[in-house]
């Protein structure tokens, strides 16, 4: 999973994250050294959202946000400990340790320990890492992060993904048995199970398999992936913090999975992928207007991240950026997942001539925006949301970065 870094110029961006894991590591645990650095990166979705559970497609990207662990076995008597030097919520301890099972396959055992939520996303790999029969020996390990909690840029994803890849290093010369496919399936099965959210295979497949310089166009279907060129100097993708943090598990992602499973079953089709629009208008009386807006959404979203693929292969800045216009409408009128704070971001951002277009992303409930501008406009934007804004956002001029991979150790 992931290449072995060379420290290129992407590393420089998340320099501070590595070297404070790496000093927590070595406050927490007696001065050692790790001898195994991993990391796995946030992503945004630049279109498609809410699709990929309904079998449809997505075009998200890494950043250049990511966690990173570092670590190495330990003679702790079969004892797992763990810090981390972010902060992933209010009331969650920074340290905490847990007995690895006696048996492989006894996977409940090791979530069945109670501890921070953040820590139950590493014990969910753990656990499913364990459970095939992996030897996984007790180690002890850092964490940090700079992908922000809640805001819609795969922190969780990012975690699981970098979990998975430091259980590949600490087994070896042993080996998961698993493609980079099966990996991140693995991760998100992790996040169903022990972290109770639903979640859809973008998140994991894109920290997991990103390229740099590209967008990662994912089927959801087949999950066939397609690495699409996104690297022009005059064009800039901002990221925008709206400080608003949601948590997916309070119900409304579940709700939502489950009008859109009503819809194909009064329709008789396996996913919403499989219907059109025109089929879903000549039905819409067998709909209640709930579930007619949220299909209308998924079907609508996953023409426009078709187009949108096209529209990035050719250059066309302009179409690409009319259907991000296009998706945050929908998403805030018919899904019904955007926020206030995510709808004045948007507007704020339009107004300036050298934006292409602006959505919100990630689950919704607040979180961030993506905004798709030329490069001279960036400034401009940032000073008119800073200024108008109702509340305190947070930007990130965002590249298309590499995904998952093992940082050399060089003491």
């Amino acid at each position: 999973l992931g290449p072995r870094l060379t420290r290129p110029l992407y590393f420089m961006a998340w320099k501070d994250c590595y070297q404070q894991a790496v000093q927590t590591f070595k406050n927490t645990f007696n001065g050692k050294n790790p001898t195994i650095q991993v990391f796995a990166p946030g992503r945004v979705n630049l279109i498609g959202e809410h699709t990929d559970y309904n079998d449809g497609c997505v075009l998200p990207m890494a950043m250049h946000l990511v966690t990173v662990i570092v670590g190495c076995p330990s003679e702790n008597d079969g004892v797992c400990r763990l810090v981390t030097c972010s902060s992933f919520g209010p009331s969650q301890p920074s340290y905490t340790e847990f007995p690895l099972p006696s048996r492989p396959s006894d996977e409940i055992k090791l979530v069945s320990v109670e501890g921070p939520r953040w820590a139950s996303y590493i014990k969910g790999v753990l656990a499913l890492s364990n459970g095939r029969g992996c030897n996984i020996p007790a180690f002890d390990a850092a964490v940090a992060t700079t992908v922000p909690l809640g805001g819609g840029l795969s922190s969780s994803a990012a975690l699981e993904v970098a979990t998975c890849l430091f259980v590949e290093e600490l087994i070896r010369p042993a080996s998961l048995g698993l493609s980079l496919q099966q990996k991140a399936l693995l991760c998100q099965e992790a996040e169903h199970r022990y972290a109770r959210v639903p979640c859809g295979i973008m998140d994991q497949f894109v920290s997991a398999m990103a390229k740099e310089g590209h967008a990662l166009f994912l089927d959801c279907r087949d999950r066939s992936t397609e690495c699409v060129p996104l690297s022009s100097q005059d064009l800039v993708i901002l990221v925008t913090n709206s400080n608003v943090h949601h948590e997916l598990v309070n119900n409304e992602y579940g709700q939502r999975r489950s009008t859109c499973e009503s819809v194909c079953q009064k329709l008789n089709k396996p996913f919403l992928r499989d219907v059109t629009l025109e089929e879903l208008e000549a039905n819409k009386d067998s709909l209640t207007e709930l579930e007619f807006r949220r299909a209308r959404h998924v079907v609508g979203e996953i023409k426009r991240t078709f187009q949108a693929v096209q529209a990035l292969k050719d250059g066309d800045y302009a179409r690409f950026g009319h259907l991000m216009n296009e998706s945050h409408n929908s998403l805030r009128d018919d899904y019904e997942v955007s926020c206030a704070e995510l709808d004045e971001l948007v507007s704020l951002a339009r107004q300036d001539k050298g934006v292409y277009g602006s959505r919100m992303t990630g689950g919704g409930f607040g979180g961030c925006t993506v905004t798709l501008l030329k490069a001279e406009a960036v400034e401009r934007v940032k000073e008119n949301i800073t200024e108008k804004y109702s509340g305190k956002a947070t930007f990130y001029t965002a590249t298309a970065s590499q995904g998952a991979g093992v940082i050399p150790v060089t003491n």
